[in-house]
């Protein structure tokens, strides 16, 4: 069911400075901050040959990256994010296994344009799962 990695997330105090290391300590390629209020979050992507890796900060009061960051107060692996063909039918068998979809359900759209959902980490050994629609 689920396809290849989309990305890994880093929550990061701020991503300018993470993305000035990244740049600087690894050559990477980071895009430009973008801001994604529906999520609250502020995020960079790093561009690898096989993946990417979304560095965000909160973006707002209502962040869920802030109370990531209280508990890890320089940031760490915020989750991973898988993609898939159908998220509805991903989502809709998930469910049918126990899975719990955070939120209400419905996929909201993510950084790509694309639909997403988050699974509940203690459904997945306790790891924050994104899953991704990429057609194509």
């Amino acid at each position: 069911m689920i396809g290849r990695v989309n990305h890994v997330a880093i929550a990061v105090p701020d991503v300018e400075a993470a993305s000035a290391i990244w740049q600087a300590s690894l050559g990477a390629d980071c895009s430009q901050p973008q801001d994604l209020p529906e999520h609250g979050v502020r995020l960079v992507f790093v561009t690898a040959p096989n993946a990417k890796i979304e560095l965000m900060e909160p973006l707002g009061d209502v962040s869920p990256i802030k109370s990531f960051l209280r508990r890890n107060p320089d940031g760490g692996i915020h989750h991973i994010c898988y993609e898939v063909d159908d998220i509805l039918a991903a989502r809709d068998r998930l469910v049918g296994e126990g899975a719990r979809v955070l939120g209400n359900g419905t996929p909201r759209t993510g950084a790509h344009g694309n639909p997403v959902l988050f699974l509940h980490p203690k459904d997945f050994c306790g790891t924050l799962i994104e899953l991704e629609e990429v057609k194509g």
